[in-house]
């Protein structure tokens, strides 16, 4: 009997991809073994139980930086995270690495984020027992909340790679030595196309918004990274392939790291913390932080699905809810729960 089109696939892997890269016939496997798919690799079974989950498609409504923009080519959680799937297609591609890695991992990696962006998982992380970390919830969205608490049962390298994508505000976005590394070079490309993503398409909307203007940028970090959004992302790219052309880990050279971090920390001083986008971000705060406050008093509220994968905790239980819902949702049940409604009487 000849080879099924996934063995075929398998064998066109190990023929032509790089000596770093991840072989999907080679991978660690799964919480629960499952039989192989013939046509599909675990890694591409990955992408496409990601792609159909019920939290992907909600970060269609989940803010990235700017509450419930009224322009349309704002981002959102989701045209961030197709747009970090071409980069680090783009990076895997020209490395020889695994494009079905690095593509799951990046449809998967914000599936935890908060309504309203970094202002929602401020609260929940000053609330929670332990705090909380969008990166922490990502994984625990395919671990155990989707399919009704069964999880999506995602392979080992592709749950490593959600779980260390991110390394906050002060940490390293390139991968540097005497870190604890992800398991696969294609889960290090996700940590700097993420980077590389939303530094310059911040940089992009914060323009639309009228908050800095294109000549606001330093240019210390222009003449680096490039003039305008495309130039400065194809700068980057190319800086990234260059650097980790057959290494063992994903680098950047010193010039482009530093202007890349000097580019976010602008971002943190002009827009982040700018007036006009803390008032609104002071609003979602408030709005979170009530939610939590109802749902931690009415846990019967709670789907019971939630509750049942969150166990005894209750706070768990609230945090899962309120880290699933998107920004209008959570402004509809803020809005029924806490405004008053007109009413006639008869």
């Amino acid at each position: 009997m000849g080879l099924s089109i996934r063995e075929r696939i398998e064998e066109n892997e190990r023929r032509i991809f790089s000596p770093f890269a991840a072989l999907a016939a080679k991978s660690r496997g799964r919480d629960h073994p499952e039989e192989p798919c013939p046509v599909r690799t675990a890694f591409q079974r990955d992408r496409d139980r990601v792609i159909h989950c019920k939290a992907f498609r909600r970060l269609k409504h989940k803010t990235q930086v700017f509450l419930d923009p009224e322009g349309d080519h704002y981002r959102t959680r989701l045209t961030h995270t197709l747009e970090v799937a071409q980069i680090s297609r783009t990076i895997a591609r020209a490395l020889g690495l695994n494009e079905d890695l690095t593509e799951a991992l990046a449809l998967a990696h914000d599936l935890g984020h908060t309504p309203f962006g970094h202002a929602g998982e401020e609260v929940l992380n000053a609330i929670l027992s332990g705090g909380f970390r969008h990166f922490e919830q990502s994984l625990r969205v395919v671990q155990v909340l989707e399919r009704e608490g069964k999880g999506l049962n995602l392979t080992v390298e592709v749950q490593d790679g959600i779980a260390r994508h991110s390394k906050g505000r002060d940490g390293p976005g390139v991968t540097e030595e005497g870190e604890d590394v992800p398991l696969t070079l294609e889960a290090q490309v996700l940590r700097v196309a993420d980077l590389i993503a939303y530094v310059n398409h911040d940089v992009d909307d914060a323009i639309r918004a009228g908050l800095i203007t294109a000549a606001d940028i330093p240019p210390e970090h222009v003449r680096v990274a490039g003039e305008s959004h495309s130039a400065r992302i194809g700068r980057m790219v190319q800086d990234v392939i260059t650097k980790s052309w057959e290494q063992p880990r994903i680098r950047m050279s010193d010039p482009m790291y530093q202007a890349l971090f000097s580019l976010r920390t602008f971002l943190f001083e002009r827009v982040y913390e700018n007036p006009r986008s803390r008032r609104e971000f002071d609003k979602a705060t408030k709005v979170v932080r009530e939610l939590f406050a109802y749902f931690r008093e009415h846990p019967q509220e709670i789907p019971p699905e939630i509750r049942q994968a969150s166990g005894t905790d209750g706070d768990r239980a609230v945090c899962d809810f309120i880290a699933g819902m998107t920004d209008r949702y959570a402004l509809t049940c803020y809005e029924r729960l806490f405004l008053p409604r007109t009413w006639t009487v008869l």
